[in-house]
């Protein structure tokens, strides 16, 4: 794209780490500087470059180390540039900790962990994940995944998304359109929200759709913004949500007087379910950036108006 130096900006949380591996990649052309001024391109953590952003006079390509950019498009930001983000990496990390989370809760390994403290034995009947009813919303990437490998453990897989049609992976033993969330949720043992933050899912879990459920494991690894905080206070009166893990919300870090801390049924992780692991994340850039540097389009470009 350029017959001179590209310089490069890094903003994340681990920046000597990130620095230290496009070194080692030796990319050619391009050189890492520490002025907003003098890059073309950043690296970086969207709520972390946000308050800096118009300090990029030359700004032509942002590439974020998190798949959710929703921090880069409020509507008060600059959108004058080219924005991607990382995907195909998250699904394993996710899939762990919703099955792993799962088995944990119909196993009873937390009552396990209070009677050996008590020396107490107690044998406790159990359900398998064999023949439950798995309903992600969102077939992206990261819920096929989650759909292949529930999958493998006897799960029944439903999607749901905006088509109706199932993903390419085939992963999906159902998919539905969202306008059938009703007829889905009313079947789960198990909701997961993998969904990014846009106007169309702000809240999607409400009052109503929570209704439909009865008695499920509700799992949250998408986006904070999807989750009415008092609908799911009243699922949990109501029966229509056994359990909550949640690893997102839409303050973070959560206040240290939320409510939420204090609810024996619900377990609060800090957005930690899937991280950005550094190697991979640069994998995506070097790949970009030599696409950029010879004039092609970007993988996981990002649409402003769409929001993903």
């Amino acid at each position: 794209m350029n017959n001179f130096t590209n310089k490069l900006y890094i903003a994340t949380e681990h920046d000597d780490t990130y620095k230290q591996l496009i070194q080692n990649q030796a990319l050619p052309d391009l050189e890492i500087c520490s002025s907003p001024k003098e890059a073309q391109i950043v690296l970086a953590s969207p709520p972390l470059v946000t308050s800096i952003l118009d300090d990029f006079s030359q700004l032509d390509w942002l590439q974020s180390t998190y798949a959710g950019i929703n921090a880069l498009t409020d509507p008060n930001l600059r959108k004058d540039y080219t924005l991607t983000n990382v995907k195909g990496i998250f699904g394993p990390a996710i899939a762990e900790y919703v099955l792993g989370y799962s088995i944990h809760h119909y196993r009873h390994f937390q009552t396990y962990h209070q009677q050996q403290k008590e020396r107490l034995w107690q044998p406790h009947l159990y359900t398998s994940l064999t023949g439950k009813v798995m309903v992600i919303l969102g077939t992206g990437t990261i819920g096929s995944h989650l759909a292949h490998a529930a999958s493998a453990l006897g799960i029944h897989t439903i999607g749901i998304n905006r088509t109706g049609i199932p993903s390419k992976s085939l992963s999906f033993k159902d998919t539905f359109h969202i306008n059938e969330i009703k007829a889905a949720l009313e079947q789960a043992d198990i909701v997961v929200n993998t969904l990014p933050a846009t106007p169309d899912t702000q809240y999607l879990l409400n009052e109503q759709t929570l209704g439909f459920c009865r008695n499920c494991l509700l799992f949250n690894v998408g986006r904070g913004s999807s989750l009415d905080n008092k609908a799911l206070l009243l699922a949990l009166k109501n029966r229509w949500v056994d359990h909550a893990f949640l690893d997102v919300f839409e303050q973070e870090p959560l206040s240290a007087d939320h409510p939420f801390w204090g609810i024996t049924k619900i377990t609060i992780t800090p957005h930690i379910a899937a991280l950005s692991e550094p190697r991979q994340v640069v994998n995506i850039f070097a790949k970009n950036y030599q696409l950029w540097r010879d004039g092609f389009q970007l993988n996981n470009l990002i649409d402003f108006d769409k929001g993903y």
